[in-house]
């Protein structure tokens, strides 16, 4: 796994190999709302203030030397002209919520909470190679890449680069970086178009089946409390049409890939 080490501006570069084979698999995300948080530095290449930081006082886990997370403040947040500002903290965490609901599993805990530069979204952090994306996961993982380009279609991901899918150091996939989605419009934006055509598994229709009844039942409080009430209704639907779909849907209309693609 590569290491994140502070470089001398005040961010984080990748250097020495760190063999750790902590995974938040199973991690309460009541967990990340304990204990203040200590900002370690900015993570590279991430379009808006995204942190790495230590939960102080929050017990580790494993060989995990401490509670590591990715917060990403409300106000460090760029402007977006389709996106309400100071949103994309909140669907952060309603993609968790999402995941959570429908036993899709690969979206780290994520909380909103206060914190050093005020609310924002607080992420489990995964350990792994920063250089492994989805691209290499095709042949050895197409399961759990179909999943969460199914996810991707219920959530409307505006912006699924290759980048936000990896394995931990067990092998567990996960899938990041869920700020721009759940908008009212069409707005697909993915590197997963390889199953467009190919059918729904019933494990993965399961998934569906399980979010729908969670968004009439306990996850609609929820998601009132992180999305607009028309951007739920909207998912809603997406969940219903996805579930009675036959197969994957082609590209397009429109722009259907995110750039850059990882």
């Amino acid at each position: 796994m590569l290491r994140l080490e502070r470089a001398p501006n005040g961010g984080l570069t990748e250097a020495r190999h760190w063999d750790s084979p902590f995974s938040p698999k199973g991690t309460p995300a009541s967990d990340l709302l304990e204990g203040d948080m200590e900002l370690l530095g900015l993570m590279p290449g991430a379009s808006n203030y995204t942190f790495l930081a230590c939960l102080l006082g929050a017990e580790a886990t494993g060989d995990e030397p401490e509670r590591l997370v990715i917060y990403k403040p409300r106000r460090g947040e760029a402007p977006l002209w389709d996106f309400p500002s100071g949103t994309l903290c909140q669907r952060e965490a309603a993609a968790f919520e999402i995941s959570r609901a429908g036993g899709f599993g690969f979206v780290p805990p994520t909380v909103l909470r206060d914190g050093p530069v005020g609310i924002g979204s607080v992420q489990a952090f995964v350990h792994h190679d920063f250089e492994c994306t989805a691209f290499d996961l095709f042949e050895s993982h197409p399961d759990d890449l179909r999943r969460v380009a199914l996810f991707d279609l219920v959530v409307n991901n505006a912006d699924r680069k290759a980048g936000h899918v990896f394995p931990d150091a067990e092998g567990n996939v996960w899938a990041i970086d869920h700020g721009i989605c759940f908008h009212v419009e069409p707005k697909l934006r993915t590197v997963l178009w390889d199953f467009a055509g190919e059918p729904i598994a019933e494990a993965d229709r399961a998934c569906l089946r399980r979010l729908g009844a969670a968004l009439q039942g306990d996850l609609a409080p929820v998601l009132a409390g992180l999305l607009d009430p028309a951007e739920v209704e909207i998912l809603r639907r997406r969940c219903t049409a996805v579930l009675d779909a036959e197969a994957f849907p082609a590209p397009g209309p429109g722009r259907s890939f995110p750039w850059p693609p990882v």
